[in-house]
């Protein structure tokens, strides 16, 4: 990948991808009701060819932090899949389709329950290999769950781009520099997220999911991004404090234990990971192999000469398990 000349810098590569103008895809949504009565929606995309479609795996992509379905990086990736033939699914993570989710669990890097649940739905309408897409949170996701599931999964693939690791040094990388605007800007929109469920859960007359999100006290004290997991992430998911639920979900430790086929696409010069976080090649399984681009910023990835250099790599690396 060969940077632009207008993307000089790991910032500049992020801020583009998120800002950069793009064309909507026309999506049919559905939604799935889950074992503990909240909702997954999930976006579908059908492939141009129906019936090359229905001989190939089904894409299902997970986006990441403060994302959704309508992330551009979702929308491109999928858009390049159709085109290309392939059926794709974009889920949102609870809360992030546009709807307050009715629980006071939401989302996090290891939430893979939810992600079972919506392939049991996926395969009971239509049993066929699945590919997981992951971006950043949703890297991490794709990876502790191959992790997980090591067998009697229909999923055969994981495509990871812009994984943070090892969680904890990502959230402290937050802390620093210029990174500091990204994790202000998470740390935000989380506790907003958080305020807008107490107001839902007012009206809807929840009183019990009310009293969770009330007994994490004032979230207008929180600092950064650290203390949103620490008084906030963890205590909703059961976990005891932010260590405990970084070093609990990091997929940077599991790498080797993972039998699936993955393909990880990294960035040298992410702001949000540092590069000391970053897996070796040489130390990687031969199931994994590793894309180290030196720039690329966060799901940035814009080469020059080709806006899609990203979403060609997805779909290149999808095409070798579909050969």
């Amino acid at each position: 990948m060969r940077s632009p000349w207008w993307l000089p810098d790991r910032h500049s590569q992020t801020l583009w991808r998120r800002y950069a103008p793009f064309t909507p895809v026309q999506r049919t949504r559905q939604r799935i009701t889950l074992a503990d009565g909240d909702f997954i929606d999930l976006d579908h995309l059908a492939g141009a060819d129906a019936s090359l479609a229905a001989t190939r795996p089904l894409m299902l992509l997970l986006h990441g932090l403060c994302g959704s379905a309508e992330s551009a990086y979702m929308q491109t990736t999928q858009r390049l899949l159709h085109d290309h033939g392939y059926d794709s699914v974009a889920m949102n993570f609870r809360g992030c389709s546009g709807q307050i989710n009715s629980l006071a669990r939401a989302y996090h890097s290891g939430a893979t329950d939810d992600v079972g649940e919506v392939i049991e739905v996926l395969q009971a309408h239509q049993p066929r290999p699945i590919v997981l897409v992951g971006f950043s949170l949703g890297a991490n996701v794709t990876l502790r769950y191959l992790f997980e599931n090591p067998s009697a999964s229909p999923v055969v693939q994981g495509i990871a781009i812009s994984t943070p690791f090892q969680l904890a040094a990502c959230s402290k990388a937050l802390e620093r520099g210029l990174s500091r605007a990204y994790g202000f800007y998470f740390k935000v929109q989380l506790v907003n997220s958080i305020e807008d469920k107490k107001h839902y859960f007012r009206k809807a007359n929840k009183p019990g999911e009310l009293a969770k999100l009330e007994a994490l006290g004032d979230l207008t004290k929180l600092k950064n991004l650290w203390d949103f997991d620490d008084k906030v992430t963890a205590i909703l998911h059961g976990f005891e404090n932010a260590h405990d639920y970084y070093s609990r979900c990091s997929s940077g430790n599991i790498l080797d234990q993972i039998t699936s086929l993955v393909h990880l696409i990294q960035s040298a010069n992410d702001p949000f990971i540092p590069s000391d976080v970053l897996p070796s090649e040489s130390t990687l399984p031969p199931n994994i192999t590793l894309h180290l681009c030196d720039k690329g910023g966060h799901v940035g990835f814009t080469s020059s000469g080709d806006k899609l250099w990203l979403e060609r790599q997805i779909l290149n690396a999808v095409s070798l398990v579909d050969a």
